[in-house]
Protein backbone atom coordinates (compact mmCIF):
# COMPACT_ATOMS: atom_id res chain seq x y z
CA UNK A 1 0.00 0.00 0.00
CA UNK A 2 1.75 3.62 -1.07
CA UNK A 3 1.78 6.64 0.96
CA UNK A 4 -1.05 8.02 -1.15
CA UNK A 5 -3.25 4.85 -0.17
CA UNK A 6 -2.25 5.41 3.89
CA UNK A 7 -3.20 8.91 3.76
CA UNK A 8 -6.61 8.67 1.97
CA UNK A 9 -7.22 5.71 4.66
CA UNK A 10 -6.30 7.73 7.54
CA UNK A 11 -8.48 10.63 5.99
CA UNK A 12 -11.16 8.19 6.27
CA UNK A 13 -10.67 6.98 9.64
CA UNK A 14 -10.69 10.77 11.02
CA UNK A 15 -14.09 11.23 8.99
CA UNK A 16 -15.58 7.90 10.96
CA UNK A 17 -14.05 9.31 14.31
CA UNK A 18 -16.30 12.62 14.25
CA UNK A 19 -19.37 11.49 12.00
CA UNK A 20 -20.72 10.60 15.70
CA UNK A 21 -23.25 12.89 16.89
CA UNK A 22 -23.85 14.85 20.65
CA UNK A 23 -22.51 11.60 22.48
CA UNK A 24 -24.81 9.22 21.66
CA UNK A 25 -23.29 5.66 21.45
CA UNK A 26 -25.41 2.34 20.15
CA UNK A 27 -25.27 -1.51 21.22
CA UNK A 28 -23.99 -3.30 18.36
CA UNK A 29 -22.83 -6.94 18.55
CA UNK A 30 -19.17 -7.67 17.70
CA UNK A 31 -19.88 -9.60 13.99
CA UNK A 32 -22.01 -7.31 13.02
CA UNK A 33 -19.41 -4.59 12.28
CA UNK A 34 -16.78 -4.43 9.92
CA UNK A 35 -13.03 -4.93 10.93
CA UNK A 36 -10.93 -1.90 10.20
CA UNK A 37 -8.20 -2.04 7.78
CA UNK A 38 -4.74 -2.22 9.01
CA UNK A 39 -2.22 0.13 8.24
CA UNK A 40 0.96 -0.72 6.92
CA UNK A 41 3.75 -2.36 9.33
CA UNK A 42 6.04 0.75 8.02
CA UNK A 43 3.66 3.39 9.64
CA UNK A 44 3.56 1.76 12.84
CA UNK A 45 6.98 1.77 13.39
CA UNK A 46 7.54 5.19 12.65
CA UNK A 47 4.33 5.91 14.83
CA UNK A 48 5.91 3.75 17.26
CA UNK A 49 9.03 5.79 17.47
CA UNK A 50 7.38 8.79 18.08
CA UNK A 51 4.97 7.69 21.01
CA UNK A 52 7.75 6.36 22.43
CA UNK A 53 9.30 9.84 22.46
CA UNK A 54 6.49 11.75 23.93
CA UNK A 55 5.91 8.60 26.48
CA UNK A 56 9.37 9.67 27.54
CA UNK A 57 8.49 13.06 27.93
CA UNK A 58 5.31 12.71 29.38
CA UNK A 59 6.30 9.93 32.24
CA UNK A 60 3.67 10.12 35.07
CA UNK A 61 1.64 12.94 33.74
CA UNK A 62 -2.23 12.64 33.37
CA UNK A 63 -5.38 13.91 33.21
CA UNK A 64 -7.28 13.68 36.29
CA UNK A 65 -10.62 14.70 36.32
CA UNK A 66 -10.15 17.28 33.31
CA UNK A 67 -6.82 18.74 34.72
CA UNK A 68 -3.15 17.91 34.20
CA UNK A 69 -1.34 16.11 37.16
CA UNK A 70 1.81 14.98 38.16
CA UNK A 71 0.71 11.31 39.21
CA UNK A 72 3.53 11.33 41.88
CA UNK A 73 2.47 13.78 43.81
CA UNK A 74 -1.05 14.90 42.85
CA UNK A 75 0.50 18.20 41.96
CA UNK A 76 -1.31 20.48 39.06
CA UNK A 77 0.50 20.94 35.99
CA UNK A 78 -0.49 24.68 34.12
CA UNK A 79 0.87 23.59 30.68
CA UNK A 80 -1.06 23.73 27.48
CA UNK A 81 1.90 22.83 25.18
CA UNK A 82 1.98 19.79 27.35
CA UNK A 83 -1.42 18.86 27.91
CA UNK A 84 -1.12 18.75 23.65
CA UNK A 85 1.41 16.39 23.74
CA UNK A 86 -0.47 14.24 26.03
CA UNK A 87 -3.37 14.17 23.80
CA UNK A 88 -1.70 13.55 20.26
CA UNK A 89 0.60 10.99 22.73
CA UNK A 90 -3.15 8.96 23.80
CA UNK A 91 -4.92 9.66 20.13
CA UNK A 92 -1.36 7.84 18.68
CA UNK A 93 -1.60 5.01 21.55
CA UNK A 94 -5.53 4.45 20.54
CA UNK A 95 -4.60 3.76 16.82
CA UNK A 96 -2.05 1.23 18.01
CA UNK A 97 -4.64 -0.56 20.22
CA UNK A 98 -6.47 -1.55 16.69
CA UNK A 99 -3.17 -3.02 14.96
CA UNK A 100 -3.39 -6.68 14.40
CA UNK A 101 -0.42 -7.68 16.68
CA UNK A 102 -1.94 -5.58 19.41
CA UNK A 103 -5.36 -7.37 19.07
CA UNK A 104 -3.72 -10.72 19.07
CA UNK A 105 -1.92 -9.92 21.86
CA UNK A 106 -4.85 -8.22 24.25
CA UNK A 107 -7.02 -11.77 23.10
CA UNK A 108 -4.75 -13.86 24.58
CA UNK A 109 -4.13 -11.88 27.68
CA UNK A 110 -8.28 -11.96 28.13
CA UNK A 111 -8.35 -15.82 27.10
CA UNK A 112 -5.84 -16.53 29.58
CA UNK A 113 -6.79 -14.38 32.96
CA UNK A 114 -10.72 -15.76 31.99
CA UNK A 115 -9.22 -19.39 31.31
CA UNK A 116 -11.74 -21.17 33.69
CA UNK A 117 -14.53 -19.54 31.39
CA UNK A 118 -16.80 -22.04 29.01
CA UNK A 119 -17.81 -19.49 26.48
CA UNK A 120 -16.51 -17.85 23.19
CA UNK A 121 -14.79 -14.07 24.28
CA UNK A 122 -16.27 -11.22 23.02
CA UNK A 123 -13.23 -9.15 20.78
CA UNK A 124 -12.61 -5.69 22.65
CA UNK A 125 -11.93 -2.05 20.80
CA UNK A 126 -11.19 -3.81 17.21
CA UNK A 127 -13.88 -1.09 16.19
CA UNK A 128 -12.79 2.94 15.63
CA UNK A 129 -16.19 3.31 17.34
CA UNK A 130 -14.47 1.66 20.35
CA UNK A 131 -11.22 3.01 20.62
CA UNK A 132 -13.05 6.95 20.99
CA UNK A 133 -12.68 8.97 24.25
CA UNK A 134 -16.07 9.96 25.39
CA UNK A 135 -16.60 12.58 28.28
CA UNK A 136 -19.63 11.62 30.43
CA UNK A 137 -21.26 14.32 32.28
CA UNK A 138 -25.27 13.47 31.90
CA UNK A 139 -27.37 10.68 32.77
CA UNK A 140 -28.58 10.51 29.30
CA UNK A 141 -24.90 9.78 28.04
CA UNK A 142 -24.58 6.55 30.09
CA UNK A 143 -28.69 5.36 29.11
CA UNK A 144 -27.62 6.02 25.56
CA UNK A 145 -25.02 4.07 26.17
CA UNK A 146 -26.85 0.99 27.57
CA UNK A 147 -29.73 1.72 25.43
CA UNK A 148 -31.70 2.11 28.52
CA UNK A 149 -35.70 2.51 27.26
CA UNK A 150 -37.48 5.96 27.88
CA UNK A 151 -39.64 4.18 30.69
CA UNK A 152 -36.48 2.37 32.78
CA UNK A 153 -35.07 6.18 32.52
CA UNK A 154 -37.38 7.59 34.32
CA UNK A 155 -36.87 4.77 37.01
CA UNK A 156 -33.24 5.51 37.37
CA UNK A 157 -34.33 9.55 37.81
CA UNK A 158 -37.28 9.36 40.31
CA UNK A 159 -34.33 6.20 41.99
CA UNK A 160 -31.32 8.29 42.01
CA UNK A 161 -33.35 11.97 42.48
CA UNK A 162 -34.50 10.23 46.06
CA UNK A 163 -31.16 10.03 47.14
CA UNK A 164 -28.93 12.88 45.56
CA UNK A 165 -31.34 15.43 46.46
CA UNK A 166 -31.33 15.02 50.01
CA UNK A 167 -29.70 18.02 52.02
CA UNK A 168 -26.18 16.49 52.84
CA UNK A 169 -25.41 15.78 49.43
CA UNK A 170 -26.39 18.92 47.58
CA UNK A 171 -24.43 20.80 50.39
CA UNK A 172 -21.63 18.40 49.74
CA UNK A 173 -20.79 19.07 46.41
CA UNK A 174 -21.66 22.51 46.64
CA UNK A 175 -19.16 23.06 49.16
CA UNK A 176 -16.62 20.72 47.00
CA UNK A 177 -17.49 23.08 44.24
CA UNK A 178 -15.97 25.86 46.56
CA UNK A 179 -13.09 24.13 47.64
CA UNK A 180 -11.51 23.48 44.50
CA UNK A 181 -12.58 26.71 43.02
CA UNK A 182 -11.03 28.44 45.76
CA UNK A 183 -7.43 26.62 45.72
CA UNK A 184 -7.39 27.33 42.08
CA UNK A 185 -7.83 30.95 42.71
CA UNK A 186 -5.10 31.42 45.43
CA UNK A 187 -2.59 29.84 42.88
CA UNK A 188 -3.51 32.09 40.11
CA UNK A 189 -4.03 34.79 42.18
CA UNK A 190 0.12 34.12 43.39
CA UNK A 191 1.42 33.70 39.68
CA UNK A 192 -0.51 36.39 37.60
CA UNK A 193 -2.90 38.62 39.78
CA UNK A 194 -5.83 40.18 38.42
CA UNK A 195 -8.97 42.42 39.64
CA UNK A 196 -11.38 39.44 38.82
CA UNK A 197 -9.54 37.11 40.05
CA UNK A 198 -9.03 39.16 43.20
CA UNK A 199 -12.66 39.75 42.92
CA UNK A 200 -13.48 35.91 42.37
CA UNK A 201 -11.38 34.83 45.59
CA UNK A 202 -13.60 37.39 47.58
CA UNK A 203 -16.83 35.84 46.50
CA UNK A 204 -15.65 32.13 47.24
CA UNK A 205 -14.66 33.03 50.67
CA UNK A 206 -18.16 34.80 51.06
CA UNK A 207 -19.63 32.05 49.67
CA UNK A 208 -18.22 30.03 52.07
CA UNK A 209 -18.85 31.99 54.97
CA UNK A 210 -22.38 32.24 54.49
CA UNK A 211 -23.20 28.85 54.08
CA UNK A 212 -21.05 28.37 57.16
CA UNK A 213 -23.45 30.27 59.03
CA UNK A 214 -26.13 29.80 57.77
CA UNK A 215 -25.22 25.78 58.84
CA UNK A 216 -24.32 24.02 61.63
CA UNK A 217 -21.84 20.97 62.45
CA UNK A 218 -23.17 20.43 66.20
CA UNK A 219 -24.45 16.80 66.16
CA UNK A 220 -26.43 18.13 68.70
CA UNK A 221 -28.57 20.30 66.43
CA UNK A 222 -30.12 19.61 63.30
CA UNK A 223 -28.84 21.62 60.16
CA UNK A 224 -31.59 21.78 57.34
CA UNK A 225 -33.37 23.62 54.68
CA UNK A 226 -36.77 25.30 54.98
CA UNK A 227 -39.37 26.38 52.07
CA UNK A 228 -39.89 30.13 52.89
CA UNK A 229 -43.16 30.46 55.59
CA UNK A 230 -46.69 30.41 53.81
CA UNK A 231 -47.02 33.79 55.44
CA UNK A 232 -43.85 35.38 53.83
CA UNK A 233 -42.43 36.18 57.77
CA UNK A 234 -38.71 35.81 57.47
CA UNK A 235 -36.39 36.00 60.57
CA UNK A 236 -33.42 38.53 60.22
CA UNK A 237 -30.86 35.70 60.19
CA UNK A 238 -32.31 33.48 57.65
CA UNK A 239 -30.07 32.73 54.30
CA UNK A 240 -32.09 31.75 51.15
CA UNK A 241 -30.21 29.91 48.96
CA UNK A 242 -31.09 32.77 46.16
CA UNK A 243 -27.76 34.33 48.08
CA UNK A 244 -25.70 31.64 46.77
CA UNK A 245 -27.26 31.37 43.53
CA UNK A 246 -26.16 35.24 43.15
CA UNK A 247 -22.72 34.61 43.83
CA UNK A 248 -22.20 31.77 41.85
CA UNK A 249 -23.32 33.99 39.27
CA UNK A 250 -20.67 36.78 39.38
CA UNK A 251 -18.41 34.11 39.89
CA UNK A 252 -19.24 33.20 36.42
CA UNK A 253 -19.16 36.34 34.92
CA UNK A 254 -15.57 36.94 36.61
CA UNK A 255 -14.09 33.81 35.27
CA UNK A 256 -15.63 33.38 31.89
CA UNK A 257 -12.74 34.43 30.35
CA UNK A 258 -10.01 32.62 32.22
CA UNK A 259 -9.08 29.59 30.64
CA UNK A 260 -7.28 28.20 33.26
CA UNK A 261 -10.57 27.33 34.78
CA UNK A 262 -12.91 26.12 32.29
CA UNK A 263 -13.61 23.26 34.13
CA UNK A 264 -14.35 24.55 37.35
CA UNK A 265 -16.78 27.77 35.43
CA UNK A 266 -18.45 24.81 34.28
CA UNK A 267 -19.77 23.25 37.10
CA UNK A 268 -20.38 26.41 38.79
CA UNK A 269 -22.93 27.13 35.28
CA UNK A 270 -24.18 23.05 36.42
CA UNK A 271 -24.75 23.80 40.13
CA UNK A 272 -27.05 27.28 39.04
CA UNK A 273 -29.45 24.80 37.60
CA UNK A 274 -30.43 23.43 40.90
CA UNK A 275 -29.95 26.64 42.88
CA UNK A 276 -32.30 28.57 40.52
CA UNK A 277 -35.12 26.11 41.52
CA UNK A 278 -34.92 26.74 45.36
CA UNK A 279 -33.53 30.05 45.22
CA UNK A 280 -36.48 30.83 47.62
CA UNK A 281 -35.81 28.15 49.63
CA UNK A 282 -34.04 28.98 53.52
CA UNK A 283 -30.90 27.66 55.12
CA UNK A 284 -31.72 27.50 58.79
CA UNK A 285 -30.31 25.66 61.52
CA UNK A 286 -32.54 26.92 64.32
CA UNK A 287 -35.08 23.96 63.71
CA UNK A 288 -35.89 21.38 65.47
CA UNK A 289 -35.85 17.03 64.58
CA UNK A 290 -39.65 16.94 63.10
CA UNK A 291 -39.71 20.31 61.54
CA UNK A 292 -35.91 19.03 60.01
CA UNK A 293 -37.79 16.18 58.49
CA UNK A 294 -40.55 18.34 57.00
CA UNK A 295 -38.92 20.56 55.23
CA UNK A 296 -36.40 18.12 53.67
CA UNK A 297 -39.49 16.56 52.34
CA UNK A 298 -40.47 19.69 50.77
CA UNK A 299 -37.35 20.49 49.30
CA UNK A 300 -36.43 16.76 48.02
CA UNK A 301 -39.94 17.01 46.16
CA UNK A 302 -39.00 20.29 44.32
CA UNK A 303 -35.64 18.94 43.12
CA UNK A 304 -37.48 15.59 42.44
CA UNK A 305 -39.92 17.73 40.09
CA UNK A 306 -37.85 19.98 37.95
CA UNK A 307 -34.53 18.38 37.84
CA UNK A 308 -34.76 16.07 34.66
CA UNK A 309 -32.95 12.85 33.51
CA UNK A 310 -30.46 15.12 31.57
CA UNK A 311 -29.86 17.13 34.01
CA UNK A 312 -25.94 17.55 34.54
CA UNK A 313 -26.39 18.90 37.79
CA UNK A 314 -28.38 15.74 39.15
CA UNK A 315 -25.21 14.10 37.39
CA UNK A 316 -23.35 16.03 39.42
CA UNK A 317 -24.86 15.48 42.41
CA UNK A 318 -24.72 11.55 41.53
CA UNK A 319 -20.78 11.49 41.13
CA UNK A 320 -20.66 13.28 44.53
CA UNK A 321 -23.06 10.79 46.48
CA UNK A 322 -21.06 7.48 44.99
CA UNK A 323 -17.68 8.86 44.49
CA UNK A 324 -17.72 12.03 46.65
CA UNK A 325 -16.72 13.94 43.70
CA UNK A 326 -17.91 16.85 41.81
CA UNK A 327 -15.88 16.20 38.28
CA UNK A 328 -17.07 14.38 35.10
CA UNK A 329 -15.82 11.32 33.65
CA UNK A 330 -13.51 11.09 31.29
CA UNK A 331 -13.22 7.88 29.28
CA UNK A 332 -10.43 7.39 26.87
CA UNK A 333 -11.09 4.50 24.93
CA UNK A 334 -14.80 3.81 25.54
CA UNK A 335 -15.00 0.26 24.43
CA UNK A 336 -18.33 -1.30 24.07
CA UNK A 337 -21.05 -3.30 25.41
CA UNK A 338 -20.57 -7.13 24.75
CA UNK A 339 -22.87 -9.99 24.75
CA UNK A 340 -21.46 -13.21 26.63
CA UNK A 341 -22.38 -16.28 25.23
CA UNK A 342 -26.50 -17.45 24.32
CA UNK A 343 -27.83 -16.15 27.72
CA UNK A 344 -28.54 -12.58 29.34
CA UNK A 345 -25.22 -11.76 30.19
CA UNK A 346 -23.12 -8.80 28.91
CA UNK A 347 -19.88 -7.41 30.01
CA UNK A 348 -18.76 -4.07 29.79
CA UNK A 349 -15.39 -2.96 28.49
CA UNK A 350 -13.43 0.31 29.06
CA UNK A 351 -10.32 1.26 28.49
CA UNK A 352 -7.36 4.02 30.12
CA UNK A 353 -3.94 4.88 28.21
CA UNK A 354 -1.16 5.30 30.64
CA UNK A 355 2.41 6.96 30.56
CA UNK A 356 4.21 4.80 32.20
CA UNK A 357 3.42 1.34 34.68
CA UNK A 358 4.71 2.66 38.19
CA UNK A 359 2.65 1.93 40.99
CA UNK A 360 1.34 5.21 41.69
CA UNK A 361 0.58 5.70 37.79
CA UNK A 362 -1.23 2.17 37.25
CA UNK A 363 -3.08 3.10 41.29
CA UNK A 364 -4.63 6.31 39.78
CA UNK A 365 -5.21 4.90 36.34
CA UNK A 366 -7.40 1.88 37.84
CA UNK A 367 -9.23 4.50 40.08
CA UNK A 368 -10.10 6.37 37.72
CA UNK A 369 -11.26 3.39 35.03
CA UNK A 370 -13.21 1.68 38.18
CA UNK A 371 -15.15 4.99 38.69
CA UNK A 372 -16.28 4.75 35.01
CA UNK A 373 -17.30 1.35 35.21
CA UNK A 374 -18.92 1.43 38.69
CA UNK A 375 -21.29 4.52 37.19
CA UNK A 376 -22.49 2.47 34.00
CA UNK A 377 -22.90 -0.11 36.47
CA UNK A 378 -25.04 1.47 38.57
CA UNK A 379 -27.09 2.78 36.06
CA UNK A 380 -27.53 -0.28 34.25
CA UNK A 381 -28.51 -2.02 38.17
CA UNK A 382 -30.89 1.34 38.65
CA UNK A 383 -32.48 0.49 35.30
CA UNK A 384 -33.42 -2.74 36.37
CA UNK A 385 -31.78 -4.08 32.65
CA UNK A 386 -33.03 -7.15 31.96
CA UNK A 387 -29.51 -9.51 32.21
CA UNK A 388 -26.31 -9.19 34.31
CA UNK A 389 -23.75 -7.25 33.68
CA UNK A 390 -19.84 -7.62 34.38
CA UNK A 391 -17.47 -4.91 33.87
CA UNK A 392 -13.69 -5.34 32.80
CA UNK A 393 -11.02 -2.50 32.70
CA UNK A 394 -8.05 -2.21 30.73
CA UNK A 395 -4.91 -0.36 30.53
CA UNK A 396 -2.12 -0.02 28.17
CA UNK A 397 1.12 1.45 28.70
CA UNK A 398 4.58 1.43 26.47
CA UNK A 399 6.76 -1.61 27.87
CA UNK A 400 4.41 -2.62 30.27
CA UNK A 401 4.53 -6.53 31.52
CA UNK A 402 0.85 -8.05 30.39
CA UNK A 403 -0.74 -8.57 33.51
CA UNK A 404 -4.56 -9.18 34.92
CA UNK A 405 -5.23 -8.31 38.63
CA UNK A 406 -8.86 -7.38 40.58
CA UNK A 407 -9.52 -4.64 42.19
CA UNK A 408 -13.00 -3.76 44.04
CA UNK A 409 -14.14 -7.30 42.81
CA UNK A 410 -13.60 -6.44 39.28
CA UNK A 411 -11.26 -7.48 36.58
CA UNK A 412 -8.39 -5.16 35.34
CA UNK A 413 -5.73 -6.26 32.50
CA UNK A 414 -2.92 -4.14 31.98
CA UNK A 415 -1.03 -4.80 28.40
CA UNK A 416 1.90 -3.38 26.58
CA UNK A 417 1.70 -0.92 23.52
CA UNK A 418 3.99 -2.34 20.73
CA UNK A 419 4.23 -2.64 17.04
Amino acid sequence: MGMRSVRRNLIRRAKMLTAKTSGVMRFYHCSEEFQDESLPSEWYEKAFSKLTKLNLLLKNIDLVDGKLVNVNDHSRVHDESLEQKLSSFKSLARTFIGCPSMQEMMKKNVAQALADVQCDQPVCFSKTNERESITVDSLTKISNFLNVSAQQRKLVRQSICAQVTKYPVWIGAVEEILYGLKSNIDFLNCRCPSKDIRMAQQIVTTCQKYLENATSYDPESTSWMRVAPAKGVESPASHKWEGVLEMFSDLIDCLSEETKLTSEVKKLEVMKEGLYQIKDVFIDKNIGFKEARYQESLVHKKLTKTLGHPSRCVFTLLLYYLYGSIWDVDIEVCGGLYPLGRGDRFRLCMGKILTSDEQNMLQSGVKQLSRALGLFKFVWETAGMKGDLEVQGHLWCIGAKNKSFTYRNNMFLLHSISC
